[in-house]
């Protein structure tokens, strides 16, 4: 099992957009024996500490390995909203791991 963190950065104003494309995207994952541990966007006061800018949202996925993963970002339905992520998302830092 992989899991897949996001960072995801937005372009102020895109909000609508973003969350369009999410609408589509995140109930494919479980096409591709993923799932949506959790999706969240943090408020600037629950930092902590932060070298970095605060990201809009973060995501955390599993899929069952790398293949499943490739084929959700393949999707042909999401393919047809990426234009929105497109529009909407200045940058995300996305990290693969393992459970150890």
């Amino acid at each position: 099992m992989i899991y897949i963190t996001q960072l995801i950065y937005i372009n102020q104003g895109q909000e609508a957009q973003f969350d369009q494309f999410e609408s589509v995207a995140i109930p494919i994952i479980s096409r591709y024996n993923g799932r949506l541990l959790f999706r969240l966007r943090p408020a600037p006061d629950h930092y902590i500490e932060a070298t970095i800018d605060h990201p809009y949202e973060i995501h955390l996925v599993t899929f069952d390995n790398e293949a499943d993963f490739e084929a959700f970002k393949a999707d042909k339905e999401r393919d047809q909203v990426l234009h929105l992520k497109n529009a909407s998302v200045k940058k995300i830092v996305l990290v693969k791991g393992v459970a150890l």
